[in-house]
């Protein structure tokens, strides 16, 4: 599609800005703010590990950070270093919580493997019964 060539491209450039030294599964990602503004994010690692970060909130985290809560779609493209990527890289269960969190079911993801080859997801599909605020409001 058209409208999500420049969020794929820039999804896809991500990856060479990952710091990702002892997986070397470099993950670029880009997502889109409904006032069409761009946000992206890489993933970093830490030897330590529990302080590693996802690109996906990466650039989420960029985003809230800046004042935009409101989101249409992020591609996600991700796979070994210095090689392109031979499969399509899903959120990781972080990832789609804190998704949950700032988006709507109709949220769009979109794993991509090249620049004209990705699919398209609902938050809805890929993360059904998802908790978040609703769960916590008094009925």
């Amino acid at each position: 599609m058209k409208q999500y060539e420049e969020l794929v491209c820039t999804a896809i450039k991500m990856r060479e800005y990952s710091y990702a030294p002892y997986s070397h599964f470099t993950v670029g990602a880009a997502l889109l703010s409904k006032k069409g503004k761009i946000f992206s994010g890489c993933n970093i690692e830490n030897a330590s590990y529990s302080p590693t970060i996802c690109a996906e909130r990466v650039a989420f985290f960029k985003a809230i950070s800046e004042g935009e809560r409101e989101f249409k779609a992020i591609a996600i493209v991700g796979g070994k270093e210095n090689e392109k990527p031979n499969d399509y890289c899903a959120p990781c269960g972080v990832c789609r919580q804190v998704m949950n969190e700032f988006c709507d079911g109709d949220f769009q993801i979109l794993l991509v493997k090249e620049k004209d080859q990705y699919s398209i997801y609902r938050l809805k599909d890929l993360m059904p019964m998802g908790f978040g605020l609703k769960n916590l409001e008094k009925k």
